[in-house]
């Protein structure tokens, strides 16, 4: 178990949440959306990771999140949902130029992202991880 490369996931999965609800409160709704994207990868890396999986592709971590964590039952499998529609709407969001989300939308992502990391931050306690993330080195 990797449990100081879960934690700085987790560091990683605040801080694009933080950074998507700056995005959304000034109106950048598209970079909003890539952010809440991204709280959700690096919260499901940390999840992987304390299982010693390490991935780097994005489709990698969608798969062998579903089959490490939903089929064995360890989180609901809402959370699978959450992340695949996350990873669509950034990439609707990061490349289709004739996609505009409005506010609504992204308040969506960013209560789903929250969620989510919620969800794996409750997983990580009952594996025993102290979530008092201090230090990053």
């Amino acid at each position: 178990m990797s449990v100081k490369e879960a934690k700085n996931e987790l560091i990683r999965a605040e801080k694009s949440l933080e950074s998507a609800n700056v995005l959304l409160r000034n109106g950048f709704y598209e970079d909003a959306i890539s952010r809440a994207y991204y709280a959700v990868l690096h919260a499901a890396k940390a999840s992987l990771t304390l299982l010693e999986i390490n991935v780097e592709s994005h489709r990698a971590v969608r798969r062998l999140f579903s089959q490490h964590l939903i089929k064995t039952g360890k989180i609901a499998g809402k959370y699978a949902k959450i992340l695949g529609a996350e990873q669509d709407e950034r990439l609707k969001a990061d490349y289709d130029v004739l996609y505009s989300p409005d506010e609504e939308d992204v308040r969506e992502c960013t209560s789903d992202a929250r969620e989510f990391l919620s969800a794996i931050k409750n997983y990580l306690k009952e594996q025993g991880v102290n979530l008092d993330i201090q230090e990053r080195s």
